[in-house]
This record gives structure tokens, sequence and C-alpha cells, in this order.
């Protein structure tokens, strides 16, 4: 049984008008070419924002500017228990690289239920699609 208390992890939306950006999970990695949203998990005595902050820069490149809260959850898979906070990214300097990911997508808001997201991320993906956060 997975531990008690959740892994904490942060993750980042980031719109340019109508699409959001998203990133598949490597082959090679647990739950490999699931779909997401960029972040990972925050180290011990690292705050949220500069978790993703760093995050963001290890994945894809980036300086970004951390927003707020949008959206906070938990999930225990079979493996983990996880919770995840997520951030709007309203502003970041540099090009979007893809370092680690599969697959980097600016997805249309609309179409974002068509991918195969990881399980946590669902509810989040489907309140985006019908515009109800972000």
């Amino acid at each position: 049984m997975p531990d008690a208390t959740p892994i904490l992890v942060t993750a980042g939306i980031l719109v340019d008008g109508d699409r959001i950006l998203i990133c598949q999970r490597h082959r090679a990695d647990a739950y490999g070419l699931q779909w997401e949203f960029p972040g990972g998990k925050v180290r011990d005595g690292e705050g949220l924002e500069d978790s993703l902050r760093r995050e963001l820069a290890e994945e894809l490149s980036i300086e970004a500017e951390i927003g707020r809260e949008l959206f906070r959850l938990r999930h225990r898979y079979p493996d983990r228990y996880v919770e995840v906070v997520f951030f709007s990214v309203p502003t970041y300097q540099g090009k979007v690289t893809n370092r680690v990911f599969e697959s980097v997508s600016w997805a249309p808001r609309e179409n974002l239920p068509e991918y195969n997201f990881l399980e946590a991320d669902r509810e989040l993906v489907s309140r985006i699609a019908r515009g109800q956060i972000v």
C-alpha cells in the first residue's frame, strides 16, 4: 500500500490564446505516453512556486512567472499517492523547448479531453475544456 502522506507535486497551466501546453510522458517513464501538464515533485524545503519555476526551467527551458493556484487534488495510483497543485503561468521568458518529454503540444482547450491524460488530471482537463478554469 502506498504511503499515507502524498507526494507533493506542482504543475503549470500555460495558455496561448485558446491553446494549452500539454506534455506526453516519455515512453520509458511510469505511465508512459500519457499526457500531463508540465511540473514535478517538490523537493524538501522548497516552496511550491519555486518548485514549479525550477521544473519548468528543467523540462522546458523557460523562466516562468508563477501565477495563482488554480486547482488542487489528491489521487491514489496503484503505486503512489500524490497531491498535485496546479498554478497558472501567465508569462514566461524563453522558447518552450522539450527537454524530457516524448512530445509537447499546444492543444486547443476544447480538444483536451481527446488526449489520454493521467488519471489524476482528468477532472481538471474536463473543467479547462468547458472553460470553467483558466
